[in-house]
C-alpha cells in the first residue's frame, strides 16, 4: 500500500488531540491529557481508510517530538505509541522515569 504524502500533524489543544491530516481530511489522531510537567498519551487512532500508510508513526513521532519541546515527558499508556518507542530509541529519553542521558562532549 502507498505510503500518505502530505501528512499534516497539529495539536488541537482543545481537544486534546495530535491530529494528523492528508489532504484536508482528518486520518487520525492521539489523545493526551496534560498533567504539570507530564503529557499523558492515552490513545492512538487512525482511520481505516489511511492504516498502513505510516499516519500512526507521523503522529507518534509528532507527539513526542512536540512534548520534548515543552521540556516536558510522556508517560505512555498507549500500546501503538509504546511499541512505535520499542522501534525508535532514539526517544526514550522522552519517557516519564527515564534516566537523563550521561553523554557529553
Amino acid at each position: 500500500m502507498a505510503r500518505a504524502e502530505n501528512v499534516i500533524v497539529t495539536d488541537n489543544r482543545e481537544a486534546h488531540h495530535y491530529e494528523a491530516h492528508v489532504d484536508g481530511v482528518l486520518a487520525g489522531f492521539v489523545d493526551y491529557q496534560v498533567a504539570n510537567e507530564l503529557v499523558v498519551l492515552t490513545h492512538t487512532e487512525v482511520d481505516e481508510a489511511f492504516e498502513g500508510q505510516g499516519i500512526g508513526s507521523a503522529l507518534a513521532r509528532a507527539a513526542l517530538d512536540d512534548v520534548r519541546e515543552r521540556g516536558s515527558q510522556a508517560l505512555v499508556i498507549c500500546p501503538f505509541i509504546t511499541g512505535w518507542i520499542g522501534n525508535h530509541r532514539d526517544y526514550a529519553d522522552v519517557l516519564y522515569g527515564a534516566p537523563k542521558s550521561k553523554v557529553t562532549d
